[in-house]
């Protein structure tokens, strides 16, 4: 899936320009657009998805989003940027469909654990073809992410049908986890209510999550571009391949946590490590005591351990807490959605505001605003929720007297 979403990050369109923004970021936006758009969307579709449906989804969102990537060179600038759209709206869909396989399971943790991984692991990858591309075999920027999604194709075809080779849950990962139903509008409000205000601090964490990993993952080539690492087109896998592994071995063992309650509380405290590795990596590369390449492995294993959790463990865990009706897509994409209209503020905000500040100046400034405000979030997180835990097991104990 990342093959038809990301490669064209790596891109510059330089000196283009059109309605007095960056190319670049007219192509981010609208794709991002796109993708905010989709999670709205699956507020309701991905929670409402019954199993037997799947397939004709998966069928349909990856046509439309190869197609867009096929049109998008065959039209003329600005006017394709349309397809960035198109390709980011079906794409917003998938990551609920394939958690769809995986929640409500002893082993969720460590397959959404490799899940989790794969995007990391996959984002780095396939920029680092599309750069090969550009840079090795002189493809045009805008033919490489079309050309890119086709090198994929074979692979994305035969993933999908592994997914449907998973067995349904057991009955035993249903008594542990708890099942997992679609959701009506009823359902979605109920389990809204149920935790509002842990709910609402949450989210506006991974807005700022997910709008500070979109200026890393979007804007990678113009940082390393500023760090002298232009042309290199083997920098943006390896760099991602040691945070694949850290973030595969920290959020993997949570499966050996047993009580749904603390292996929440630990989702939390991995999302604060990973807030307080963001700062304090920006405060050493500014002050000159680590490299470029080091800051950007500590940026984006600080930034993954506080994004990954909300995307399989923490909404998991939560839900089977609380033994609560309804599924965790519902939940990542109320996040997600409000997530993604953060990015796109956050790149019209850099372009009128302040265009002549460096996207690494820019990163690292940015850092410090999230480790601040994501300490204080995370404290109120953990405080909320365990005042909620301990009601709970007091309301329980006294039911059954």
């Amino acid at each position: 899936m990342y093959a038809l979403r990301k490669p064209f990050a790596v891109a510059i369109f330089d000196c283009m320009s059109f309605f007095g923004v960056d190319y670049k970021i007219l192509l981010i936006t609208a794709q991002v657009v796109g993708y905010a758009l989709s999670k709205f969307l699956g507020i309701k579709i991905i929670s409402e998805i019954k199993p037997n449906e799947r397939l004709k989804y998966f069928i349909v969102l990856f046509l439309i989003s190869i197609l867009s990537l096929l049109f998008f060179p065959m039209v003329e600038a600005p006017w394709n940027i349309i397809f960035l759209f198109t390709n980011g709206l079906p794409l917003g869909l998938i990551w609920g469909l394939v958690f769809s396989f995986l929640e409500g399971r002893r082993s969720t943790e460590l397959l959404a654990a490799g899940l989790s991984v794969s995007f990391i692991f996959s984002s780095g990858l396939v920029k680092s073809v599309g750069a090969f591309l550009l840079y090795n075999l002189n493809v045009s920027e805008f033919w490489m992410p079309f050309l890119t999604g086709l090198i994929f194709l074979p692979l994305l075809m035969l993933s999908t049908w592994m997914l449907f080779q998973i067995p349904a849950p057991t009955k035993e990962d249903i008594e542990k986890r708890t099942k997992r139903e679609p959701m009506d509008s009823k359902a979605r409000k109920n389990l809204f209510k149920q935790f509002s205000f842990g709910l609402v601090v949450l989210i506006i964490l991974y807005i700022l999550l997910t709008t500070f990993r979109d200026l890393r993952d979007n804007f990678s080539a113009e940082i390393w571009d500023s760090l002298g690492m232009r042309g290199n087109s083997e920098i943006f896998f390896l760099t991602e391949l040691p945070i694949s592994l850290i973030l595969l071995m920290t959020t993997g063992m949570i499966i050996f946590i047993k009580s749904n309650y603390h292996a929440f509380v630990v989702s939390n405290l991995i999302i604060l490590t990973g807030i307080v590795l963001i700062g304090l990596g920006g405060f050493l590369f500014s002050q000159r005591f680590i490299s470029g390449s080091l800051w950007m492995i500590l940026l984006g294993t600080g930034l993954y351990m506080g994004y990954v959790p909300f995307n399989n463990m923490l909404f998991e865990r939560l839900i089977a807490t609380f033994r609560s009706f309804g599924n965790v897509g519902f939940l990542i994409y109320l996040a997600d959605s409000f997530g993604y209209l953060g990015s796109v503020m956050i790149m019209l905000v850099k372009n009128f505001f302040n265009p002549m500040v460096s996207w690494l100046v820019f990163v690292i400034d940015t850092s410090y605003i999230l480790t601040i405000v994501g300490f204080i979030i995370i404290i109120m997180s953990i405080t909320y929720f365990t005042n909620k835990y301990k009601q709970e097991r007091i309301k329980n104990q006294a039911d059954s007297i």
